[in-house]
């Protein structure tokens, strides 16, 4: 099969080969790729900033996978040829809290991942596909949307009239901003431009989103309090990471959430500790969710008729390209359609 295969760290070493299509084992699903989604961790992973020293090479990298399931191994009675699936990062968390050893069972690095023409899910991590969704927008859903849904809900349990603060209009971002808005949250929106805020306020059609262009306002904490009445967000989807989590808990209410989910400028801190402190703030790093929590967003996403908003859809071919978009910075997600390479 075709396959992307990343021998050493740089874009420039991710180059297209062949592979043996692999064999479902026991337990397991061969899912014929239709689509995947690009991450953040992704990028990561390429560039060796992500685990370096748990890279194995080659790796077939990108996590975030539908398809439909063209061979079973033995066992398998979760599934059948032909449904429609979708991969979940950590193949074994499925319920509860997470184990202690779960990154190492993580799709896309260090297990093999799905920028394939093929791939091996094992049937126990496999969430049936949105009916509604095309593979392409199904494939945003393992870890943009779900990291949104299990920080808001799950770990936030934000509640209608709640005021949500989400950081910039990525693929996380903009999950967290749809939920908060179909739940009967309020949003507040962060970026630096101003058309991308003027986009997500004409895609949530609410007039419960207030945008910040935080290049325009430095001082963008204190926008925040003054748009809340001086109180802050009751969550804060934090995606930047970096010194810039002092700025989230300024603008995060007294004991509110502050759910972090990225580190864009930084993976290292010099945190405050005496606001914190005065504040009460609970930060909580959240690295996606168990495959529950998938089955359940999945039921919310259709009841509540959302649909994944996707900035540009490459073919196989041209995963380079996608990848630099995706350093350049996407409205929403970047998706590589696989089927038919």
């Amino acid at each position: 099969m075709k396959a992307w295969l990343l021998k050493d760290f740089g874009l420039h070493n991710l180059e297209l080969g062949e592979v043996p299509t692999p064999v479902p084992q026991p337990g397991e699903l061969l899912v014929k790729v239709g689509a995947v989604s690009l991450n953040f961790r992704d990028k990561a992973i390429v560039d060796g900033i992500y685990e370096p020293a748990s890279v194995p090479k080659p790796l077939i990298p990108v996590s975030d996978v539908a398809g439909t399931i063209v061979g079973t191994g033995a066992g398998v009675t979760r599934f059948q040829v032909g449904d429609r699936v979708n991969s979940t990062l950590y193949s074994r968390w499925i319920d509860g809290p997470p184990g202690p050893n779960e990154p190492a069972y993580c799709l896309g690095m260090p297990l093999p991942g799905g920028l394939a023409e093929y791939m091996i899910i094992h049937e126990d991590s496999a969430v049936p596909a949105p009916p509604s969704m095309s593979d392409e927008e199904a494939s945003t859903l393992p870890i943009a949307a779900l990291t949104a849904w299990y920080a808001l809900m799950e770990v936030g349990h934000l509640q209608p009239g709640q005021t949500v603060l989400v950081q910039g209009t990525g693929g996380v971002s903009i999950f967290a901003a749809q939920i908060a808005i179909a739940h009967g949250a309020r949003v507040i929106l962060t970026s630096s431009k101003d058309e991308n805020l003027a986009k997500v306020k004409e895609l949530l059609a609410s007039d419960s989103v207030d945008g910040i262009n935080y290049r325009s306002h430095p001082g963008w904490e204190r926008r925040v309090l003054e748009l809340t009445d001086g109180i802050g967000a009751d969550v804060t989807i934090d995606v930047a990471g970096g010194n810039g989590i002092n700025l989230s808990v300024a603008a995060t209410k007294v004991q509110g959430v502050i759910a972090q989910v990225g580190f864009l400028t930084g993976q290292t801190t010099a945190l405050n500790l005496m606001p914190l402190i005065f504040r009460q703030t609970t930060i909580r790093g959240i690295a996606v969710a168990p495959r529950s929590s998938f089955e359940r967003m999945n039921l919310f996403l259709e009841a509540k008729k959302i649909k994944p908003v996707i900035d540009r859809v490459y073919q196989f071919d041209e995963t380079v390209q996608a990848f630099e978009h995706l350093a350049r910075g996407p409205f929403g997600k970047i998706v590589i359609k696989v089927a038919g390479a």
